[in-house]
This record gives C-alpha cells, sequence and structure tokens, in this order.
C-alpha cells in the first residue's frame, strides 16, 4: 500500500495519521506531566522539612521507591518528545508513535505506583498508623486501576456492542 494512500474512516494517508496520533499523544501527556512535576516538586521538599529525619526505616523506604517512581514516570512521558526529537525528519513518524504509545502506557502504570506509594506515606505518617495508609495505598491502587484499566475495557466493549 503507497504512503500517500488515503485509507483510513478519516480519509487520511497513514503519515497524516501519524501525525494526528502524536500529537493527541503529546496532548494526553501535558495533562500527565503536569501532575507528575507537582508530584515529584512534593515528594523532592518533604526530605527537607523538619519532621522528614523522624520517619522511621519503612517510611523512609516507601519515600525513597516513590521519588524513584516518580522520576521514572517524569523519564517514561517526556521520552517521547526525546524519541521525536532525535528522529525528527528521518521517516520514522509511525514508529515513533509505537514506541511512544508503549513509553506513556508503561508511564501510567509507573505513575500508578507512585500515587500509590504518595498515599500509603502521607496518610501513614499523618495518622500514625501503617495501616490506614496501606489502606489508602490500596484504595489509591484499586481506583488507578478501575480507572485506568477497567473503565477503558468497559468503555470499549460498549462501543463495540454499538
Amino acid at each position: 500500500m503507497s504512503e500517500h494512500r488515503r485509507c483510513t474512516a478519516r480519509n487520511e494517508t497513514p503519515l497524516e495519521r501519524a501525525d494526528r496520533n502524536f500529537v493527541e499523544l503529546l496532548q494526553e501527556l501535558r495533562v500527565v506531566q503536569t501532575g507528575v512535576q507537582i508530584l515529584f516538586a512534593f515528594l523532592l521538599s518533604l526530605a527537607f522539612t523538619q519532621r522528614f529525619p523522624s520517619l522511621d526505616a519503612l517510611q523512609r523506604g516507601t519515600y525513597v521507591i516513590t521519588l524513584l517512581l516518580t522520576v521514572l514516570a517524569a523519564a517514561l512521558f517526556t521520552a517521547p518528545a526525546a524519541l521525536h526529537r532525535s528522529l525528527f525528519r528521518r521517516g520514522a513518524k509511525p514508529h515513533i508513535v509505537q514506541v511512544s504509545s508503549r513509553l506513556a502506557t508503561v508511564g501510567m502504570g509507573v505513575l500508578m505506583f507512585a500515587f500509590t506509594g504518595s498515599v500509603l506515606l502521607v496518610v501513614d505518617v499523618t495518622t500514625h498508623s501503617r495501616a490506614a495508609g496501606a489502606a489508602a495505598g490500596a484504595a489509591t491502587l484499586c481506583v488507578c486501576l478501575g480507572l485506568w484499566g477497567l473503565l477503558p475495557r468497559l468503555v470499549r466493549r460498549a462501543a463495540a456492542s454499538d
């Protein structure tokens, strides 16, 4: 099939479709990246608070793991821009879109665990209850799994049956 042949329901070529898909992906990443940046700034500031030295070993471990997960999520969410920049004008747009989509999907999974760890830590520290922290972290994980995993499947199933 020719690269220039119009072949989709939107009457666009494969390259036009790749361009559109990449723009849509970047818009999604802009929304997510703001949240990641806020979470990262919050976590960085925690280490410099007066209360930080009083954290126990599990709380410090949760903090470090959550901080690193947040950095990894930020790296995964910014990688599509770096990938695009390094392959700009090399005819790789469909591959860039495919890889970038996978990076964003993995990033969402990592972010889910960063959210979970953040909530676990904050609730544990503020309530002085490890059980409350664990419950809040588990609830956060369930909400993310439901909204980011289950809901899209349900919508896809409903759309397929229409």
